[in-house]
């Protein structure tokens, strides 16, 4: 199969879209509220009927998936999306690399790790390996150049190319390579064990980025965290066990930007992290409310959200009422993007997603009138 993606084709879509995103960003009301649909890989097999351990195990087909994937993205869904690229995509796999616990592979799903700790024992021994030792990690690096060279050769050297090795911050860590039940409980009967685990969890976390940022020539300056664990704590226990550390994180790496996605419900913390960790950007994944993250996001945060996957995989009509909800409660004002909280799972009706974006352009104009 021949593979093209033509970005100067999408120039004046991305340029109104930037536009458009920057205005609500500065919490002021654009033309429409901004739609943006997170779609990657798992989606888009599902989408051109390929098996997603393949996507992951197949750096071609992983190519072939992303590029057709962006095509169908720019030329059929047509949210606001202003980035195209590749990324060598290997699931969430990083912890159990870097910590050396089991990776499964099953049929037509996401890789997942084994948690490899069971005992307060093996948290006390856990070892912080150095990045430029480690065989593993060394790997994902060859295994980018090499994704960048197979790009090249099937034409597609016009396309940047993304890649790296990062790992959650210390809760969701944690949470990854030990059974989370265990982690919970740990924080609440041996607080002063779970503060060392998630001392040396963030020692592993700068310095696989400081190695990244070795890796690329660059200085990380805005910085992202995916902390879906958070959801499973109380804000109290929050900020006392977990707040501190994803704090050292943004001191350090976000000093132009502190994203945070959280697949929620996270709705308890929302006011923590609008008053205390000073959040610029937030996904509210797709279990929390709308409504209460206006209210306590609102003019401090700009977010994301409002829908859930459950909205659309069906037909339209039983997506919409989800769509004028969200967008009648997050829209007024700026500061708000409509977009499925998280990542749209494989198995959303993709009819039904291109139609939510048709809608969400027409009732989404301001003033809104919903």
């Amino acid at each position: 199969m021949k593979l093209e993606f033509d970005p100067s084709k999408y120039e004046d879509q991305i340029e109104e879209s930037t536009r458009r995103l920057e205005i609500a960003k500065s919490f002021q009301e654009p033309d429409r509220v901004p739609i943006r649909i997170s779609t990657g890989g798992s989606f888009y097999c599902k989408l051109f009927g390929y098996n997603i351990r393949d996507y992951y195990t197949n750096r071609e087909l992983s190519i072939e998936v992303q590029v057709r994937g962006l095509k169908w993205a720019f030329e059929e869904l047509g949210d606001d999306r202003t980035g195209y690229g590749l990324y060598l995509d290997l699931g969430p796999v990083y912890e159990g690399l870097y910590f050396d616990c089991p990776i499964e592979y099953p049929d037509d799903t996401s890789p997942r790790i084994v948690p490899c700790l069971e005992t307060p024992e093996d948290i006390e021994k856990l070892e912080i390996p150095d990045p430029e030792d480690h065989p593993k990690v060394r790997w994902v690096y060859q295994e980018y150049e090499r994704f960048k060279k197979l790009a090249r050769k099937m034409g597609l050297d016009h396309l940047p190319v993304g890649g790296g090795f990062g790992i959650h911050p210390p809760l969701s860590c944690a949470c990854a390579i030990m059974n989370p039940t265990l982690v919970y409980e740990l924080m609440y009967t041996e607080p002063k064990l779970i503060h060392k685990f998630f001392q040396k969890l963030l020692l592993a976390f700068f310095k696989l980025r400081d190695f990244h940022d070795r890796f690329f020539g660059v200085k990380t300056e805005s910085i992202g965290l995916a902390d879906d664990n958070s959801a499973f704590v109380s804000d109290p226990m929050y900020r006392e066990m977990v707040m501190p550390y994803n704090m050292a994180i943004y001191e350090r790496y976000g000093k132009k930007g502190r994203y945070l996605h959280a697949d929620g419900p996270n709705d308890h913390h929302f006011k923590t992290y609008a008053d205390v960790m000073k959040l610029t950007e937030m996904d509210i994944g797709g279990f929390s409310d709308v409504e209460n993250a206006k209210r306590d996001l609102g003019g401090k945060v700009f977010f994301s959200g409002g829908l859930n996957c459950r909205d659309l995989y069906y037909d339209f009509e039983r997506a919409r009422p989800a769509v004028e909800r969200a967008i009648r409660i997050g829209a007024p004002g700026g500061g708000y993007v409509l977009a499925i909280g998280g990542e749209t799972y494989p198995g959303v009706n993709p009819d039904t997603l291109i139609k939510v974006v048709e809608y969400a352009k027409e009732v989404g104009k301001y003033p809104i009138r919903i």
